[in-house]
Order: C-alpha cells, then structure tokens, then sequence
C-alpha cells in the first residue's frame, strides 16, 4: 500500500496569509504545508482520508487520477471544505462513497445541502453516497478491512482510521486505553504534532513523542504540522531515529 501525504499543514497551512513569521518566509518546499490529507492506493483501489479546502490542488499535484472513496476524520472545515472539488471524479466514476461518523454527515449535510439534495437537483453538483462509521465496527473499502479509532480533539470525538499495519490519526488530544489498544503491532502511525508549546485540542510535540513510545509503532511520522514547530530541516534533526516528520507529496511504502 502506498501512503502520499498530500497535505501536513495546520488548518491555517504554511506560510499563513500576512505572516512574517521566518518558517512562512521560507524557501524550503518542505516548509510550505497543505491543510492535511492522505491518499492510499494499492492495486487498483484509490482512496484519500479528509477532503480539505486544497483537495483540489492536491489532486492535481499528485496526479490522482481516482478516488474510491473519502474518509472522514471530522467536520472541522480544514478537513471537509473541498468537497465541491469532488466532481471530476464524480463526472467519470459515479456517486462518490463518504465515510463518516452520522454527527459529520448530518453537518455535510447542513454545509452542502446542494450536494445532498434530491429534488430539482442541479446536474453539475456532487453526488455522493454515504456510509456511516461506527466506533469497534470495522468496515471494508476496497478489499482491505479498516478499524475506526475513538480518540478526541478537545471535546470533539473525531476517528482515526487503521488499515492493516498502518494508521493515521490527526487532530488528537486525548485517547483511552481501549483504543490506544488497537494501534499495537504498527508498522506505520502517523499523528498529529501541532508545535512545541501545549495547545488545547493537539497534541504539541512532547505530547506526541510520548504517544509514540507508549505504542511502539516501527516508523512514526508526524503531520498536522503549524509553522510554530520550526523549520523542517531543524525540526527532524531533533527527533528519535525512527521519527520523521511528513511533507507535503512525500510517499511511503508499506
């Protein structure tokens, strides 16, 4: 299975509009963060975890040519408001699957009445199905079976999803045992890490460091990144051997 980070940015991205923040100015192309998102394909199965408001270019920058299906970690706007962006594929493959907790579909459903609506619809709108995920219910995309992980951003619940040896989780601030319980025997955990100093609904570094010495995964990369952590170059250089942070079209193997 492949793993291509099309976004590890913050809700903002990087650089933020107006900053003058030395991280903002920089010339790196590691530096420079898309709202985040993952694509996994393997076979002839194509399938990307959130649709944020860069969908559109991130498709484009890694020339996905199809999509299967979306995953949804929540509702939060960085993570869902690319949605309208999903109609090429809709033109040539059909109704796009959704994959979401029943509280994000009715708030899509809210936000993107248009795309739902089933009378006097306009033809060129979106045209999704949706398939409601459930905590402890594994549920199948393509011919891999994925295990929702509960964990929560503040006060929010938002899933996590694992597929076989590898799982992503963004937007963590706290999780219970019993489901740090299913993310044992990774081979791959990529997870949030905002910046240095504590945040309310993030993990900060320290917090996801810790995270990854409870679970033992055998590579960790870290995404979700604020241009408050630093320069990427700096930053990677300061983390365990099995650490790395995620960049934007960085593509694993698994």
């Amino acid at each position: 299975m492949k793993v291509y980070f099309l976004g590890t940015g913050t809700s903002q991205g990087i650089p933020v509009i107006g900053s003058d923040h030395p991280v903002c100015k920089s010339t790196d192309s590691k530096d420079k963060r898309l709202r985040v998102s993952v694509w996994l394909s393997w076979e002839d199965y194509s399938f990307v975890l959130d649709c944020g408001p860069d969908f559109r270019q991130q498709m484009l920058a890694s020339n996905c040519q199809k999509v299967d299906g979306i995953l949804f970690t929540h509702e939060h706007a960085d993570h869902t408001a690319g949605i309208d962006d999903i109609r090429p594929f809709n033109f040539r493959q059909g109704p796009l699957p959704f994959f979401a907790h029943s509280r994000v579909i009715q708030n899509l459903k809210k936000r993107f009445d248009y795309v739902f609506e089933t009378v006097n619809k306009y033809p060129g709108a979106p045209s999704v199905t949706t398939q409601e995920v459930v905590n402890n219910v594994p549920f199948a995309i393509g011919n891999k079976m994925v295990t929702p992980i509960d964990v929560l951003h503040g006060d929010l619940q938002v899933f996590g999803y694992r597929v076989e040896d590898f799982a992503y989780l963004t937007d963590v601030k706290t999780i219970q045992e019993s489901e740090i319980e299913k993310l044992r025997g990774l081979k791959v955990l990529v997870i949030n890490a905002l910046r240095e100093e504590p945040h309310q609904t993030h993990f900060n570094l320290k917090e996801a460091l810790d995270f990854i010495t409870l679970i033992q995964p055998e590579k960790t990369y870290l995404t979700h990144i604020s241009h408050l952590l630093g320069f990427h170059e700096e930053v990677q250089k300061k983390l365990p051997e099995n650490v790395f942070l995620a960049y934007d079209n960085l593509e694993i193997t698994i």
